[in-house]
């Protein structure tokens, strides 16, 4: 999702097989960090896809008991959330493969490895895609915007938090380099690592993507404590949106900036903008929904 790294070239990911092994004694080494789980005959396993995909099933059942919680029918939010996720997929994979056609074309095998190449574009891409199917499944299905948005909500937080623990093995967004004073600093050595991310290896590195875990599972967990009391249908979506935008911001700082794009001379990466867009959008869902009382808001639906 929002926290990959640059897609590294397949010529260069071949190159990389032959990179040596180190590791820092300070740090905590990731030969306890599999970017592999295993093997089964000439099917990988990969942490990241697997971890991923454990937060997807931990978020589709928190998905049915806030959708009780919200109001929502349970069975069309299920119904929404895998349309959602196979929209999002879709279109990410698509993007690459289109940016990628001259090189398939001659090695049409490589095909199997895309799930492993992450770039923040591939996640924008598919976010607004999954968020575009969502929308069209609530207007169709006629669910109260405002209620659905609100259930979505700590899902889809948890489910980043799986995310992040997933891109931490895989070596996926990887952070700044961090100092000798950084006791948690990690060190990847798998070469897995660099050929899919680009990841350095043998260096110490702040586990960013262990920051981000955290502060999204804090963020859905107050947005779960919070959805019963919420007094307006909307108000909790609106939360999430800021809090993730604070979140990925504060992370980015961490993060290492390689392929993220920048802005005012790199004051700024593409992470961090989206960051504040969200910020942005959630004040104006939550300020929309304080006059709700007053007058009609766009977050409602009636039957």
């Amino acid at each position: 999702m929002y926290g990959t790294t640059k897609v590294v070239p397949f010529q260069k990911q071949i190159q990389c097989e032959l990179l040596p092994n180190a590791a820092g004694s300070a740090a905590l080494s990731c030969s306890q960090v599999h970017a592999v789980l295993f093997h089964i005959g000439g099917l990988v396993i990969h942490s990241y896809g697997a971890v991923t995909a454990l937060g997807v099933l931990a978020a589709l059942g928190l998905a049915v008991r806030t959708a009780r919680l919200a109001g929502v029918d349970a069975a069309k939010l299920w119904n929404l959330c895998i349309l959602s996720l196979f929209a999002a997929l879709a279109a990410a994979r698509l993007l690459l493969v289109a940016a990628n056609w001259g090189v398939l074309r001659l090695h049409p095998a490589w095909l199997l490895g895309l799930a492993m190449v992450h770039h923040p574009l591939l996640a924008g891409t598919g976010g607004l895609a999954g968020a575009g199917c969502a929308l069209w499944y609530a207007l169709r299905s006629k669910l109260p915007l405002g209620a659905t948005a609100d259930a979505l909500a700590p899902p889809l937080a948890l489910g980043l938090a799986f995310e992040q623990l997933g891109a931490l093995a895989a070596g996926s967004g990887y952070g700044r380099e961090a100092g000798a004073g950084i006791p948690w600093a990690v060190t990847y050595t798998d070469p897995m690592a660099m050929i899919w991310s680009g990841t350095p290896l043998g260096v110490r590195l702040h586990p960013v993507q262990a920051y981000a875990a955290l502060a999204f599972l804090a963020l859905s967990l107050l947005l779960l404590v919070w959805l019963p009391a919420a007094r307006r249908k909307g108000d909790v979506a609106g939360l999430a949106l800021m809090g993730a935008g604070v979140a990925i911001y504060i992370t980015e700082l961490w993060r290492d900036p390689t392929g993220r794009g920048s802005l005012l001379h790199g004051a700024l990466d593409g992470p961090q903008i989206a960051a504040i867009l969200f910020v942005i959008a959630g004040a104006v869902v939550m300020r929309e929904r304080k006059g709700a009382d007053c007058a009609p808001s766009l977050f409602t639906m009636k039957p």
